[in-house]
């Protein structure tokens, strides 16, 4: 079986048209699978040299001068590279901020948008974080608004017909992951907004496990906000910027709590009354991180010039690969399928549950029995996520992966690794 596997997996990345995109990558050991860029992306290559450019030139050489040549406006042209991969125009999105400082800010702008509608709905399987920013807004506007949760009827999905339910007069937002964190359920952008549109409600869309990972069409959708990390499947580095989203037909109607001098019409007139700037930079706040712009700036390049219908392509055989190798090598040992099957709702991660997951994964990171080290990544209760990056995880990374699931679970070499250690998982 194991032969079998493993063939099957290299005759897959030799035919890979796009399998040289790997070599941009910084690898530190040929004894590591990295299956964990849903969470954290590789470094590329060139993010090291666009850095170091950064640090040594730029600011070393041009100092201050350098706000004049780039720095001040990279927030809108990093943000314009963003937008050729989420479908949207590229004065629409602008990095900034953390995911959470975006949401917040957007969340807030749209409530108060829609006066007398006193309910922001969501759903169960939205990433926690978002969801406590959303108990935040409620607690500070008062106990006249409230949140309303969609439930997942299996833990992995939501209908229509749940939206449609959730939707009344009195809503005034709507707040999804357009591809869930644990599941990788992904939801029909387009007609999830038709439904919340109707229902005259605004809706605001994490695109944090999808952007750069599958096709978004914001502007084909009609969405009106969106907000999304880069430092998953974009590569930009632990804590690099986030990104905000607005429909260029909101972005002068909107207005958002938290008032800094970057989105001030004329910043440089240090007035004393703040004037709001038009358009999307209305939404930025203070100055920039610039090093971390750089090295977000440097990645995105590297799915743009890839193109995301490649990436995606990819992405859906990697992802068919692994559940048929689940059917026939895991299945069988007690791992059921946390992804749904249909890749229509699948992005481009694939969970699987097992009772013994936490240990499991331990067991992978620790490379037992002189295997090599895999990282995935486990979620509670009991998921483990293995993270499809197109642009350098291989099918044989996958193959491997599996088939040392399965030695781990049949040997019980999972024993040992129980007693929880670190906070991050």
């Amino acid at each position: 079986m194991k032969t079998k596997w493993i063939e099957q997996a290299r005759e897959l990345d030799q035919n890979d048209p796009i399998a040289f995109t790997r070599q941009w990558f910084v690898h530190s050991s040929e004894n590591l699978i990295y299956l964990d860029g849903n969470s954290l992306g590789r470094l590329p290559k060139v993010t090291a040299d666009r850095l170091q450019q950064e640090i040594q030139e730029t600011w070393g050489t041009r100092l201050i001068r350098s706000w004049n040549e780039g720095w001040y406006t990279q927030s809108a042209t990093t943000g314009g590279k963003i937008a050729e991969l989420i479908g949207a125009k590229s004065d629409e999105v602008v990095v900034t901020d953390s995911t959470s400082q975006n949401l917040f800010k957007l969340a807030w702008a749209a409530v108060s948008a829609r006066p007398g509608r006193k309910v922001i709905v969501s759903d169960t399987l939205n990433f926690p974080s978002d969801l406590y920013i959303l108990q935040g807004i409620m607690y500070q506007l008062g106990p006249d608004y409230s949140l309303r949760l969609i439930p997942s009827k299996d833990g992995m999905t939501v209908s229509d017909e749940d939206i449609k339910t959730a939707l009344s007069d009195d809503v005034a937002l709507v707040v999804l992951s357009h591809v869930t964190f644990k599941s990788a359920f992904m939801y029909d952008m387009k007609n999830v907004t038709k439904q919340v549109h109707d229902s005259g409600a605004l809706i605001l869309w994490d695109l944090s496990h999808a952007a750069g990972a599958v096709l978004i069409d914001l502007n084909g959708s009609d969405a009106d906000l969106a907000v999304g990390c880069t430092y998953k499947y974009l590569n930009g580095g632990p804590g690099s910027p986030a990104f905000l989203y607005v429909r260029k037909e909101l972005q002068d109607h909107l207005t958002p709590p938290v008032w800094g001098w970057f989105g001030d019409a004329r910043p440089f007139d240090f007035n004393l009354v703040y004037k709001p700037a038009t358009g999307i930079r209305k939404f930025t706040v203070g100055t920039p991180p610039v090093l971390s712009l750089a090295a977000v700036d440097a990645s995105v390049d590297l799915l743009v010039t890839t193109g995301m219908e490649k990436l995606r392509k990819k992405s859906l055989l990697q992802s068919e690969f692994l559940i048929e190798m689940w059917k026939e090598v895991l299945l069988p040992l007690g791992f059921t399928l946390g992804s749904p099957e249909n890749p229509d709702q699948r992005g481009s991660h694939i969970s699987f549950r097992h009772p013994e997951a936490y240990a499991i994964c331990q067991a992978l990171i620790a490379g037992v029995d002189g295997g090599p080290v895999i990282i995935p990544d486990f979620r509670e209760p009991d998921h483990i996520r293995i993270g499809i990056t197109p642009l350098y995880t291989t099918f044989e990374d996958l193959a491997v992966a599996v088939l040392k699931m399965s030695e781990i679970v049949n040997r019980q070499l999972f024993l040992s690794f129980r007693q929880r250690s670190g906070d991050v998982t």
